[in-house]
């Protein structure tokens, strides 16, 4: 057993050693330092970042390791919307004087949203996303074909979701905002999720990963992945930004990625924090 194991780690030892970049093609990234990788994350934010473990943690750190960089994480408070934080955490910096990171997590790879932020480069996806709804199954049947008829039961029941997200705002515009009333707002999913087992709420929508999070011990919860024509984004990948100008770091993160998710270490990480992985 012992010799095996021995078999293993130098088997794992040589793969890393591998997959390190040389010190000449080190030299050539566009780094603020030139041994650490400065890596950007949203902070309370679980279960992706918050008190200083998360899988945008995870990952950035394999990243940093397999370059053969040393990884500092810095957590930050999401701004009015996500235009504003590439600003402060990728090109420019914060006003207040924290200095911009070499790479942001968790940034969608979406072709128009790009466009309207042409000061940086999105890359590297590495996971795919989608809206899901936690229901208690007694109280709400499957959602099934149009918000007309899958959303109906929440004229009658209370549903979750987390404040001035995605799922907020489809839920006060949908069916013309017939379900107002019964639609409860919460600061995080985990809240919500534990207002659901509270019996408070009969179902939570959200992001499936945060969902997936919160109710590890789901009992008598299901957890639907949907497909409503009336919802607007219903998946997207989650990929990472750098400055616009950053190409040999964008090329050396994306193949890292590609690396990481070949070798099925994305899926152990993805894991490890109780979330199912999907390949974007």
């Amino acid at each position: 057993m012992r010799s095996e194991r021995r078999r293993f780690l130098l088997a794992a030892g040589a793969l890393l050693a591998g997959t390190m970049l040389p010190a000449h093609a080190l030299a050539q990234l566009e780094l603020q330092q030139a041994d650490t990788l400065r890596i950007a994350v949203y902070a309370d934010f679980a279960p992706y970042s918050a008190r200083g473990k998360g899988i945008d943690i995870a990952v950035g750190q394999a990243l940093a390791e397999r370059l053969g960089l040393r990884a500092e994480i810095v957590q930050f408070a999401a701004d009015e919307d996500m235009n504003d934080d590439l600003r402060n955490m990728v090109w420019r910096g914060h006003y207040l004087g924290t200095r911009p990171a070499d790479v942001m997590m968790h940034v969608p790879v979406d072709a128009q949203f790009a466009a309207r932020n042409d000061k940086v480069r999105i890359i590297a996806p590495y996971h795919r996303e989608t809206m899901a709804l936690a229901r208690d199954a007694a109280r709400v049947p499957l959602p099934a074909g149009s918000a007309a008829n899958a959303f109906e039961v929440f004229t009658r029941e209370k549903i979750g979701a987390e404040l001035d997200t995605h799922a907020s705002d489809f839920l006060l515009n949908v069916l013309n905002g017939r379900l107002r009333d019964n639609v409860v707002h919460f600061r995080s999913v985990a809240d919500a999720a534990a207002a659901m087992t509270r019996g408070e709420v009969s179902a939570v929508l959200a992001p499936r990963g945060q969902l997936e999070a919160a109710l590890q011990e789901r009992g008598r919860f299901e957890l639907d992945t949907l497909a409503i024509p009336e919802m607007r984004v219903s998946a997207w990948a989650l990929g990472m930004a750098v400055k616009a100008d950053s190409r040999e770091l964008a090329a050396a993160l994306a193949s890292t990625i590609a690396e990481l998710q070949s070798s099925g270490e994305l899926g152990r990480i993805f894991a490890a924090h109780g979330v199912t992985y999907q390949s974007p």
